[in-house]
Parts: structure tokens; sequence; C-alpha cells
């Protein structure tokens, strides 16, 4: 894997935003009471994700250290803006269900992380495609569990019925414990099969010199070798 097929992989998987960093919970929790809604939280901040990398890393040699947090918030803004008066022009009714979550973005701690742990230090190309790999990993997560609160709090699917009318929904879902239980559930999952994965690492090529290898009396042997050095 290349550098900036990395980058996408670390941004959707390695490093989600929301479902491993736990960043951004506060839009996460308000606006996925559908699939619909996340998705298009998840979209909009995408889109100030990627322009703000690639402007804060084509600025990154001019900005004067001692004020690039006002500097980053300022370009931030600017984006935030263009973006909620597209939003609020051609998606009206999005516009309204999303509400203040949209200017909100401005102080997300997403797109500030991202412009000071990476965008400040990285060239423009690697810049763009980290913050299109959190931004997807960002819209994936939220549209994943709006999708999950639809159809169990609401019966629906993006709006659509999809549950006959015999079975009640768990209204649940559609309130705010809902959200944590579904989030607690998709990382239940994540965690599962990443330990699984590591436990396969393990017993595959084993290098730990713990008592199931079988180089254990050559690796002990190393290991005083080096300590009466």
């Amino acid at each position: 894997m290349n550098q900036y097929t990395e980058r996408i992989y670390n941004g959707m998987i390695k490093e989600n935003p929301c479902l491993v960093l736990m960043l951004g919970m506060c839009p996460t929790l308000a606006v996925t009471t559908s699939a619909i809604n996340g998705l298009g939280m998840g979209l909009s901040t995408l889109a100030v994700l990627i322009c703000s990398n690639l402007v804060i890393s084509l600025m990154r040699n001019i900005i004067p250290d001692q004020v690039r947090l006002p500097a980053y918030i300022v370009i931030v803004a600017t984006l935030v803006t263009v973006v909620d008066l597209l939003m609020q022009a051609y998606v009206p009714n999005l516009y309204s269900a999303l509400g203040i979550y949209i200017p909100l973005i401005v102080v997300n701690c997403i797109i500030l992380g991202r412009a000071e742990a990476y965008a400040a230090k990285h060239p423009p190309l690697l810049s763009t495609l980290d913050g299109l790999g959190m931004g997807a990993g960002f819209t994936a997560a939220l549209t994943l569990i709006g999708l999950a609160r639809e159809f169990l709090g609401a019966g629906s699917v993006f709006g659509h019925a999809v549950l006959p009318k015999s079975v009640e929904p768990i209204g649940i879902f559609v309130k705010a414990p809902g959200a944590f239980l579904i989030i607690a559930i998709i990382i239940a999952v994540m965690n599962a099969v990443g330990i699984a994965s590591e436990a396969n690492k393990k017993v595959e090529g084993c290098n730990g010199c713990c008592t199931s290898c079988a180089d254990l009396t050559s690796c002990t042997s190393e290991k005083k070798e080096v300590a009466q050095r």
C-alpha cells in the first residue's frame, strides 16, 4: 500500500474519526436520526475537510506559527459559509433538518485536528487525500448509524417504509439513547474483528518469544547474551 492509498484507508478504517477516534460525537448523536441526515452531514463535512486541508497545506509556509489556529478557523469558517449557503439554496429540506449543526462544522474537532496534525505538515496532494479519507470515513459512519437508527426506530430506509405495518418500530432508537446503543454495537463488532485479526497475526508469524513460539529456547538465549553485554 503506497502513501496515497494509505491516506484513504487510514481515514476510513484505521483511524475512522467517529468509530475509532471518537471525534465529532455532537453531530453524530444529534443528526443521525435518519440515513439521509447522516449522509448529508457527512458529505458537508467531507467537502469542508478536503478544501480546508488543501488550502491550509498550500499556505502552510506563509501562515505565521503564532496565529496558525486563528488562520485555520478563518479558512474553515469561509468554506463552511459557502457550504451553508449552497445547502440553503439547493437542498432546503436537508438544510432545515440539520439546522445549527452545519455552521458548527467550523469548530468540528475533526477538521481542526487534521489541519493541525497533518495538513500543516504535508504537501497538498497528501493533505487532500487525508481529508478525503477522513471525510469519507466520517460520512460512512454517520450514514451507517443513521441507517440502523431509522430502520429500527421508524421502520424505514432513506425515508421509504420497509417494515410491514404489523411490526412496531422500536422508538428509542430515534432518540438519544438509541444513538449510544447503535454506536456501541458497531464499535463492539469492529473491536471483535480487530481482536480476531490481531490473534491471527500472532499465530501465523509470532516473533514475540511467547510460550507458544517454537524458537523459545534460542530467543531466551539471545536475551541472556544481550543482558550480559
